[in-house]
């Protein structure tokens, strides 16, 4: 005798649960928003700090949320607030924050099942928007194995010369070497002494190698595997023509990346050759001056003290800090491709173009408009950030309270050494500050463009004055 399976029962449509559906620059909004508040529950406990007494909330989400931003601003010594425990913690939490949450999560996917679902892929495609959908696995892939190389090199100078030179037992030499090597090349600026390189102002092995380490991660993860594969093929090709040009992205990139080192090098050795840098040997300056010529485009490390600084020269690490770094990668700012596609306007503008062209190619007028709203809310949030805090706390300078709030919001980290004497009020708004310097930009860029419809109509033109 046939049974007859009884059906699922189903509710009424009114009386269903509504189905939450996150959009891809949302998801990794919240993405991060989650890492923060879990890491600042972990931090929190007895066993991250050295001293074994738990750590107020305030100061664990102010470290937890520049960790996972990579900025490197801190209300408490690294080195000797948090327990072993705790640096492990603030290390994991820089370098999830840094490869992306997005992509930890593609990554997992892959190991786990061989493969990327579709919905992986546009929440890790938002996380890195210049990426196609189709080459989000092997870009997760290269990714990882640039990270880990970089990091690695790096990591073993540094812990030989910790060990040969500053006496260093090799475990200890190890994780100072490591914990300065993965805090380099995910641009985030977290030391293990309270006055970061200073002790290290002259000594090349471990300055150079640090340098090196941040301006590649800076460079942004699509660029250094454009170069990476441009480099193989010419290799493989060696005597034969047609290699493929660079892409637009890579080249303003690289171009714009060593214009603002060489500025920011020049402008820190001639400001501060009788000032900060006087009372070192000449090549000890050089070397210096290249390191806080690079430091500012959103690594936070310094070898000098910023407090004792020109104003002059705080005002152009200001800049330098507000540009930032490359795009889909580790950097801050508003990044170096939106300050370029900016000025490329203005010059097509000056010189009555029509179009904005960059290197032969010609940029939408889509992509220009989204690099004006993203600089325009930028320097607004900046604004609004800088007159709060010059309310609330109101016995700092303005230079002083500018350069927290840019470093903040760009993910630099440099300071003039008032972060900890903050008031909380100020502290929540840098903590504010440092995730939408971090999320800001991409969800910004991700949502606009998801939002370019054809408008079937056009209101009449007409010209108003302009100047």
């Amino acid at each position: 005798m046939p049974v007859e399976l009884s059906r699922p029962h189903r509710y009424p449509r009114h009386l269903r649960m509504p189905q939450i559906t996150l959009s891809p620059a949302q998801a990794v909004a919240l993405g991060f928003l989650a890492l923060i508040v879990i890491g600042t529950l972990v931090l929190s406990m007895p066993a991250a700090s050295a001293s074994g007494v738990g750590t107020d909330l305030l100061s664990s989400l102010f470290t937890v949320t520049s960790a996972v931003t990579m900025t490197g601003l801190v209300v408490l010594d690294t080195g000797s607030h948090w327990s072993g425990l705790g640096q492990v913690i603030v290390l994991v939490l820089i370098q999830v924050g840094g490869f992306g949450i997005m992509s930890v999560t593609s990554l997992a996917g892959m190991l786990l099942t061989g493969r990327i679902g579709l919905r992986s892929r546009l929440y890790t495609r938002a996380e890195n928007r210049s990426l196609d959908t189709g080459d989000i696995g092997r870009t997760v892939l290269a990714t990882l194995l640039i990270t880990v190389i970089c990091e690695a090199i790096v990591a073993v100078i540094t812990t030989v010369r910790f060990a040969t030179t500053y006496g260093m037992s090799l475990p200890q030499a190890s994780w100072e070497g490591m914990f300065h090597a993965v805090s380099a090349f995910n641009n985030a600026g977290f030391g293990l002494r309270s006055d970061s390189l200073v002790p290290y102002v002259g000594d090349g092995w471990i300055i150079l190698p640090l340098a090196c380490a941040l301006i590649i991660g800076g460079l942004g993860y699509p660029v250094v595997s454009e170069l990476w594969d441009r480099a193989r093929l010419s290799m493989q090709r060696r005597g034969h023509r047609g290699a493929r040009k660079l892409s637009v992205t890579t080249r303003i990139t690289v171009t714009g990346t060593v214009i603002l080192i060489v500025a920011g090098v020049a402008m820190v050795g001639v400001l501060e050759w009788n000032n900060t840098l006087a009372a070192l040997p000449a090549g000890t300056r050089v070397l210096a001056a290249f390191f806080q010529g690079v430091s500012p485009r959103t690594a936070g490390f310094n070898s000098l003290d910023y407090g004792e600084f020109h104003p002059v020269t705080l005002m152009g690490t200001d800049l330098l800090m507000f540009i930032g770094g490359g795009s889909a990668g580790t950097a801050g700012g508003i990044k170096i491709t939106t300050a370029a596609v900016l000025l490329a306007a203005i010059i097509a503008e000056v010189r009555g173009h029509h179009a904005t062209t960059i290197g032969h190619r010609t940029i939408s007028q889509p992509v220009v408009r989204q690099a004006l709203t993203v600089a325009v809310l930028s320097v607004v949030l900046v604004v609004v950030a800088v007159g709060t805090l010059r309310l609330l706390d109101p016995v700092f300078t303005g230079d002083q309270i500018t350069f927290e709030v840019i470093s903040a919001f760009a993910t630099v980290g440099l300071s003039t050494g008032i972060t900890a004497d903050l008031s909380s009020p100020c502290q929540l708004v840098l903590c504010a500050l440092m995730y939408l310097g971090r999320i800001g930009p991409v969800t910004l860029v991700v949502a606009l463009a998801a939002k370019h419809s054809a408008r079937r109509f056009h209101y009449p033109e007409e010209r108003p004055f302009i100047g």
